[in-house]
């Protein structure tokens, strides 16, 4: 990511490896603890597809559902991410 003050390296996507993390997608939810980071995809460990969230405030996602095994996301689909439940 650019900034005024020059490049950084390790922000975004790649200063959460290791967290558990929820991704906005295009279509979908995905929740899991993000373990790799490339150009075109993300990989989640323990994911889940959310389809519904319940309140935000709330812990816990009132409908996720358990993915068979590590999970890729493309990077492409991703609208925003962060620490969330």
């Amino acid at each position: 990511m650019k900034k005024r003050i020059g490049q950084v390296d390790g922000e975004g996507l790649e200063s959460l490896l290791g967290e558990h993390v929820t991704l906005w997608c295009e279509c979908y939810i995905y929740a899991g603890k993000l373990i790799g980071v490339n150009t075109h995809d993300v990989l989640l460990e323990d994911a889940k597809i959310v389809y519904e969230t319940g309140p935000l405030t709330e812990p816990g996602f009132k409908d996720a559902q358990a993915l068979p095994g590590p999970w890729y996301v493309r990077t492409a689909k991703i609208e925003s991410y962060g620490r969330m439940k």
